[in-house]
């Protein structure tokens, strides 16, 4: 099974980084904005609209505030497993890490997943910028 695993340093105070992750429906404008075009709440999932065209249907499994941790997981006929957790870890009072981990089968779509990672991690850098100085 693959796993891609994102430790993302981001010069924002967790409980903001952490509020934009849990609202599950905002992704789009939020978390990713620009990475992720569309998002819509079906029931315990979101159909996100990504730049590149792809859609996706990803259901929420868990959604932890006292650890600042969500779950989430899709199913689909290319994807025979994945679960993905995205947890935000303060580091201080003005900075945090959001660690992004996915475990997902068939490990032959790996590259193209952590492909979209690495621009999904682009657009939360634009969308969490460093203070001004």
């Amino acid at each position: 099974m693959a796993s891609i695993h994102n430790d993302v340093p981001l010069s924002a105070p967790a409980c903001s980084v952490w509020d934009a992750v849990r609202d599950f429906g905002a992704l789009h404008q939020r978390l990713v904005p620009g990475f992720v075009t569309a998002c819509q709440l079906d029931g315990d999932a979101r159909i996100v609209t990504f730049a590149n065209g792809a859609v996706a249907r990803e259901v929420l499994v868990d959604c932890d505030d006292a650890r600042q941790r969500l779950v989430y997981a899709i199913n689909s006929e290319r994807l025979t497993h994945y679960s993905a957790s995205v947890q935000v870890i303060a580091d201080g009072e003005a900075k945090c890490r959001l660690v992004w981990i996915i475990d997902m089968l068939p490990n032959e779509l790996a590259p193209y997943v952590q492909g979209q990672t690495r621009e999904a991690v682009i657009a939360m850098r634009k969308a969490f910028p460093p203070p001004a100085t």
